[in-house]
């Protein structure tokens, strides 16, 4: 996910994909807690998609 994409989001819809964001973080933490992911890079993929996503989110709250 690129932040020019989520910079066209609205508001609501960045929100949304934040709360997905933070749920998929939440079970790929507990899939490591019970060691059944393979793969831990997604891990750190969707660390950084949310960092992308509250960043959008606090530059446009700036813009207001």
């Amino acid at each position: 996910m690129k932040a020019s994409e989520l910079r066209s989001q609205d508001e609501t819809s960045l929100a949304k994909e934040l709360a997905d964001l933070l749920k998929a973080h939440f079970g790929l933490r507990m899939q490591i807690a019970t060691q059944q992911l393979n793969n831990t890079s997604q891990l750190k993929k969707v660390r950084r998609d949310i960092a992308r996503v509250r960043t959008v989110m606090n530059q446009k709250a700036k813009q207001k």
